[in-house]
């Protein structure tokens, strides 16, 4: 059952906080350093290690180390199970709203 998926937990505990989030908006552009986006953030460089370390076990990104820099890469298939979670939910909802509104268009029966 996926409500019971670890992996959609470490995926929604990533996506819990504002700075892992502002990490992922910065990586849709592209590929960048540790520092390039610890930079904005006013944060500091082990905290946004740590963060790396909560996106990278969620699949959200990828790390790769060269030298002495690591360049972060979004992985955007993570967010592929979150998205199911929530469409799954929505096409529920909806179904429900259906039915009510189908309900509630019909003619009122006379109550005898």
């Amino acid at each position: 059952m996926m409500n019971n998926d670890p992996a959609l937990d470490h995926l929604y505990h990533a996506l819990a906080d504002g700075h892992r989030r502002a990490m992922i908006d910065r990586l849709a552009a592209g590929p960048l350093t540790v520092s390039d986006l610890a930079t904005p953030l006013k944060i500091s460089l082990p905290a946004v290690m740590q963060h790396i370390a909560v996106l990278e076990t969620a699949g959200l990104l990828h790390s790769e180390k060269r030298g002495r820099v690591r360049t972060c890469t979004l992985s955007p298939a993570a967010m592929t199970k979150a998205e199911a979670w929530i469409s799954d939910r929505r096409r529920l909802v909806e179904g429900q709203l259906t039915r009510l509104e189908r309900y509630l268009a019909q003619p009122e029966k006379d109550e005898k």
